[in-house]
């Protein structure tokens, strides 16, 4: 069967979207092949045939699925030969409480660089991002530019446990990397690739955890514009 991905896109050949970057690193972990449809935020016609509006959306021949928590269990669930995403069912119990989780940390993270994405978005894309966006936060794209500095700390607090993690083990799921990794990764990712911002230094933990990350699947997380290493 044919796969095909469709996934978000910047200006630059910038592959942001940290759901689209789970799922580029799920199909990778299980060895799968797939084709992929970059889509700027104004484009959702190209997949209007699924009657779903985001992105990363998946077909699998006559498979059609969006989401990417729901495109990661599909693929565990058809493909139960490959390496396996969660390793089992505690496994994928405790990367569900990553996909809840996350938003503790990818929160402060938009926060912080909301307004260097709308700086690297296609033109056409920008006035739908800065609406829903604004709306979303409550302020202007421009007064969150200016204010950024003050989701550092939330940003901090959130990264905490990720590190006390890391200090014992070289990723969230242990000696090798699964899911739950993906799904930080994910957030990250958009940093990386949309902002000049550096949320991790050398010799943190989770700069090395980064790098880490961005090495597998032949420098997979490397294969997109980006600002860094």
């Amino acid at each position: 069967m044919a796969i095909t991905v469709y996934e978000l896109l910047g200006a630059d050949d910038r592959r942001f979207s940290p759901y689209c970057w789970r799922t580029r690193m799920a199909l990778a972990h299980k060895g799968l092949d797939a084709a992929y449809v970059p889509c700027r935020f104004t484009e959702k016609d190209r997949f209007a045939f699924a009657d779903y509006d985001r992105m990363p959306l998946m077909t699998d021949g006559e498979s059609t699925v969006g989401d990417s928590w729901a495109i990661a269990c599909y693929l565990e669930e058809a493909y139960p030969d490959r390496p396996s995403l969660f390793g089992g069912a505690i496994g994928k119990a405790e990367a569900r409480f990553f996909n809840e989780w996350i938003a503790t940390l990818s929160g402060p993270v938009m926060r912080m660089i909301v307004k260097d994405i709308f700086d690297r978005l296609d033109a056409a894309d920008q006035p739908y991002f800065r609406a829903t966006r604004e709306k979303r936060f409550g302020a202007t794209l421009e007064e969150m530019g200016a204010r950024s500095h003050e989701a550092r700390p939330a940003f901090e607090a959130a990264a905490a446990p990720l590190r006390a993690v890391l200090a014992h083990q070289p990723f969230f799921c242990g000696e090798a990397p699964a899911y739950a990794d993906y799904i930080v990764f994910g957030t990250f990712q958009i940093a990386r690739s949309m902002s000049p911002l550096k949320l991790v230094e050398p010799g943190d933990a989770l700069y090395d955890w980064r790098r880490r990350l961005l090495d597998l699947h032949g420098a997979l997380g490397r294969s997109t514009n980006a600002y860094r290493e």
